[in-house]
């Protein structure tokens, strides 16, 4: 199978270009460093199927990130039979040294001017058949995010896999030879092929940039498109979380049930009380999970976490971190694994595990489910989207608290450098594409962690049959009795308990175990929540949940990434006592008060 390998420098457009390709799982965002890993996928071109890989973006092949050694260890070892070169024409002269310096590996290379309409608009002209002629490869502009040139581009494709790999160069002359040659020849080619303003004119993102990125009130803009953002979410995914909760629970009732009859009451409980209930609970929050990450597609892709990763730079330094690091918070409440990976476009070893120590307190869209289905049921509807937004500030200030403990043990002395793309606005492909595949992965681990979770949960709620469901008898019960000492003091009873314990696998369980500990779903659920529960109790553990332990899955990519044990176990047993030590103050704070 032949392979091709996307290359550019971050934010040129290649991981669009890439799920353009292939409809494809890479993650698209509008600013520096999205793509962290080698993502790949399969496409039929001509008579060959061939696999693209989306490397990730460097500026330099002589870097020292770990991004760039991933790249030059890959084409050092996995030759691809193309490189296919992205670069953004409106930043045209910037983009020509790497082209060169991959020209000098005597590549197979076909060359795409991305965002070319956005060039245009710049007043920026490229004379691509030109430029093709003088660095004798093939060059076309095109539009990733719209198609524009696409098709010419793609047929350009097929023809270079017809012809044979060109070796790798073995020796390359001395690495100042080499950048003297390279900046001659970016010279002659880009005097001779494109033509730049003496001044550009102004545009939108200059007019926002006024006020978006104005001293005063920056910030405060910032959090409040934040705060309007998840006033959006629980607005619009309430009622259609009650509607899919109720068809759910028809289901349940008209055909499921019916059908199941004839099992052993054991085996019936286990599928319709373990199972369904607990997976059906879950699934109710899909239409949480689609809009949180088309608005969030929005945000990102505009080009506007960049402007707050610049303006909150200044705050973050003085914690140790910087911007880079308050955008790795932010993507962190979509997933705080792909956050963790993105760790990797810091040069620093310090500032990177700093980062990796902050990221999990990000409210991830598993912990949002939670919170979206406590707040829901215990609540006003004026006042649950306002404690949502609480909760997103406690993630911060936890973060926040962290790093300050810990900046000394983990000095930084890297300076911090950060694009300032356009805006954009996203398409609806992308903007579509964006929620399904969060939706797949979903899917993914509901067949996966959840359903194992909530038998298990089922299985400790039952055991030993001789004794009621979820009562003090059973497994789940001595289990909770036993943490009881522990968990009293912050307002959490046996079976919230229960529930944390499996939270720890992943997020999604907790409300599909709450689901099958108290054998009811959707409003039922909640309204049995409430009855139990009094607003202190349910924000103490939201709270807890908020701060404790990530998934096993970002437990994993933490211990990948940092490639330390000790410092794996350290991030978790600080997690669990920072989070003890917030729900206690608030608990028996709020009980003082007469709460």
């Amino acid at each position: 199978m032949k392979r091709v390998a996307l290359l550019g420098m971050p934010n040129t457009g290649k991981s669009t270009l890439f799920n353009r390709m292939t409809g494809g799982a890479a993650r698209v965002g509008n600013w520096p460093g999205i793509t962290v890993e080698l993502l790949s996928g399969k496409i039929l071109l001509g008579a060959d199927m061939v696999e693209i890989i989306d490397l990730p973006g460097i500026y330099d092949l002589h870097g020292f990130s770990d991004d760039e050694q991933v790249v030059r260890h890959f084409l050092h070892d996995n030759a691809p039979d193309l490189a296919l070169v992205i670069l953004n024409a409106t930043q045209i002269e910037r983009q020509m040294s790497l082209l060169l310096q991959l020209k000098a590996l005597n590549m197979n290379i076909v060359v795409l001017l991305n965002m070319s309409d956005e060039a245009k608009k710049y007043g920026i002209s490229i004379d691509s058949r030109k430029m093709a002629e003088l660095l004798e490869m093939p060059i076309f502009p095109i539009s990733g995010k719209y198609g524009t040139g696409y098709a010419d581009a793609l047929q350009a494709i097929t023809r270079a896999l017809r012809y044979p790999t060109p070796g790798m160069a073995e020796s390359l002359r001395s690495q100042l030879e080499q950048d003297e040659h390279i900046e001659a020849e970016m010279a002659r080619v880009l005097k001779q092929t494109v033509q730049i303003p003496a001044r550009l004119p102004e545009n939108l993102t200059e007019k926002l940039d006024r006020v978006l990125l104005h001293p005063w009130l920056g910030l405060p803009i910032f959090f409040g498109i934040m705060y309007l953002l998840f006033q959006g979410i629980f607005f619009f995914s309430q009622p259609l979380q009650t509607g899919i909760a109720a068809l759910l629970t028809w289901l349940r009732e008209a055909a499921i049930a019916p059908s199941l009859s004839g099992l052993p009451q054991a085996l019936q409980g286990l599928l319709l009380d373990g199972i369904y209930n607990g997976v059906a609970t879950v699934a109710a929050f899909v239409p949480v999970i689609v809009l949180f990450f088309l608005l969030m597609a929005i945000v990102e892709d505009s080009g506007y976490l960049s402007r707050a990763a610049f303006l909150m730079d200044a705050l973050m330094a003085k914690m140790g971190l910087d911007g880079r690091g308050f955008v790795m918070l932010l993507m962190g409440f979509g997933c705080n694994v792909p956050a963790l990976m993105g760790t990797r476009v810091m040069r620093s070893r310090s500032i990177r595990l700093l980062s990796m120590l902050v990221i999990p307190f990000s409210l991830c869209s598993a912990r949002l489910q939670v919170f979206v289905f406590i707040t829901a049921a215990l609540f006003s509807a004026k006042a649950a989207p306002l404690v949502l937004f609480s909760l997103y500030l406690f993630s911060f200030a936890a973060a926040i608290l962290t790093a300050l403990l810990f900046k000394g043990q983990f000095a930084n002395s890297e300076p911090f450098v950060l694009e300032l793309p356009p805006y954009r606005f996203p398409t609806l492909r992308q903007m579509v594409l964006r929620g399904w595949l969060e939706v797949r992965h979903f899917l993914h681990r509901a067949t996966t962690f959840i359903i194992a979770g909530v038998v298990l949960v089922w299985l400790l709620t039952h055991l030993p049959f001789s004794a009621a469901p979820a009562s003090a008898g059973t497994l789940s019960g001595m289990i909770g009795h036993l943490l009881q000492p522990v968990f009293a003091p912050i307002g959490i009873n046996e079976q919230l308990t229960i529930a944390l314990i499996f939270g720890f696998v992943a997020k999604e369980i907790v409300i599909g175990s709450l689901a099958v500990i108290y054998g009811l779903t959707g409003p039922a659920l909640g309204s049995a929540l409430s009855l139990q529960l009094d607003w202190v109790q349910a924000y103490s553990f939201m709270l807890f949940t908020l701060i404790y332990t990530p998934c096993l899955s970002a437990i994993a990519t933490l211990k990948s990434e940092s490639k330390s044990t000790g410092f794996t176990l350290f991030s978790l047993a600080w997690s669990l006592a920072l989070a003890w030590l917030v729900s206690f103050a608030f608990y028996q704070g709020a009980r003082a008060f007469g709460y």
